[in-house]
């Protein structure tokens, strides 16, 4: 139900607007080093690390997960407090500083995180 209520919450369509692809692992990587991806309103954040572990919260509860660079997309799973997030596979695009991640290889919904 959580998992519901926060996909609910952040995923949007994608449309082209301004958003530029990132493909190469090493751009994605130079993008999140040291910074951490929050949506302000839900209180999430998310930190990425090079060596592929994801951390966070979101309204309250821990995430958790791991992530690969696969074929150009950024494939995650996480938990969110016992709630598994399965794998997907997604378009990565950054504008300033904004990266947007679409799920199902930008075939899918998508959620916009500001880097910080």
């Amino acid at each position: 139900m959580r998992l519901l209520a926060l996909l609910a919450l952040v995923a949007t369509p994608a449309f082209a607007d301004g958003f530029q692809p990132v493909h190469d692992k090493d751009h994605f990587l130079d993008l999140i080093e040291g910074r951490d991806l929050r949506i302000g309103l839900y209180n999430l954040t998310l930190q990425l690390t090079p060596d592929g572990t994801i951390r966070g919260k979101a309204l309250g509860w821990q995430i958790t997960g791991k992530w690969i660079w696969q074929n150009g997309y950024f494939c995650r799973e996480m938990d969110w407090e016992g709630m598994a997030i399965p794998w997907n596979c997604q378009l990565v695009e950054v504008r300033d500083d904004t990266l947007r991640f679409t799920v199902d290889k930008g075939a899918g919904d998508s959620a916009s995180f500001r880097l910080r």
